[in-house]
């Protein structure tokens, strides 16, 4: 039996939202969870991800410290 005054008050079924929908009930020593990110709206998951653009860095990186392209 753990000693009464030490220990946190536990949450059998503690709600875990997310956008304020619950998603699940878990054990927690919180009486309810918020997640920003989770499997359903993650970018990488719904394949809403947005290509970043690599293309031009070198040239703006040569522009932005004066460094000219040397040509053979």
């Amino acid at each position: 039996m753990p000693k009464p005054e030490i220990h946190p008050k536990w949450f059998v079924a503690a709600p875990v939202l997310c956008e304020g929908k619950t998603l699940c009930s878990i054990g927690s020593t919180k009486p309810q969870l918020q997640l920003d990110v989770w499997l359903g709206n993650h970018p990488f998951y719904t394949n809403s991800q947005t290509p970043v653009g690599s293309q031009g860095r070198v040239e703006r990186f040569n522009k932005k410290h004066g460094l000219q392209k040397k040509e053979n």
